[in-house]
């Protein structure tokens, strides 16, 4: 026996279905990374056989994310309306549309989004030497107090990061890259000066 095509609507059944299944993964795997697949089938409404037909393995699913994460992105992307207003604003808008991404991100390229308590038993040296150098910069006025030190860390480390791949993406000299990372950190934590 032959198989006929797919039907329009089967298509589109099939591509609800599978989006109602990860959308259910980026809940459930975002609360509990190590959640069983069972969790994300209820969560999405189908049985654990329909979301096995769909992704016969937690690594196909996983693959499957980052896929999302990539197509949530340029429908964020279109959201923001990136060539409407000034480009500080269309970038402000796309800053917000790209934050509401989060677990879905930090499932699809596994990052951890649990963050330590900010302690002496859990910080080491270079950490707490970063913070008190954020706390001294805004008694001396050059750090701006709404910076906490936890956020200057995980401003610098992301902004290393992208400087860091910027070398090999952009093939340009680590000197520009670092100079950029600098110039971007810089402006992000430094206290502006009233005119």
């Amino acid at each position: 026996m032959v198989k006929s095509a797919p039907s329009e609507e089967e298509t589109r059944t099939r591509a609800r279905t599978r989006r109602a299944i990860l959308d259910a993964a980026v809940d459930v795997l975002g609360e509990n990374r190590a959640a069983p697949l069972s969790q994300v089938a209820v969560r999405a409404g189908v049985a654990r056989s329909t979301l096995q037909r769909y992704f016969p393995e937690r690594a196909d699913l996983i693959t499957a994310l980052a896929d999302y994460a990539d197509e949530l992105a340029n429908e964020a992307t279109e959201r923001a309306c990136t060539t409407e207003g000034t480009a500080i604003e269309a970038f402000s808008r796309l800053v917000s549309e790209y934050f509401a991404l989060r677990k879905v991100t930090m499932i699809a390229f596994a990052g951890d989004d649990t963050a330590e308590e900010l302690n002496e038993e859990t910080c080491g040296p270079s950490d707490l030497a970063l913070y008190e150098l954020v706390e001294r910069g805004h008694e001396d006025g050059t750090i701006d107090p709404r910076i906490t030190p936890l956020w200057a860390q995980q401003l610098l480390w992301s902004s290393l990061y992208a400087g860091w791949l910027y070398v090999s993406a952009a093939k340009v000299p680590a000197f520009e890259a670092h100079n950029m990372c600098l110039l971007s950190l810089v402006k992000a934590v430094g206290r502006e000066k009233a005119d």
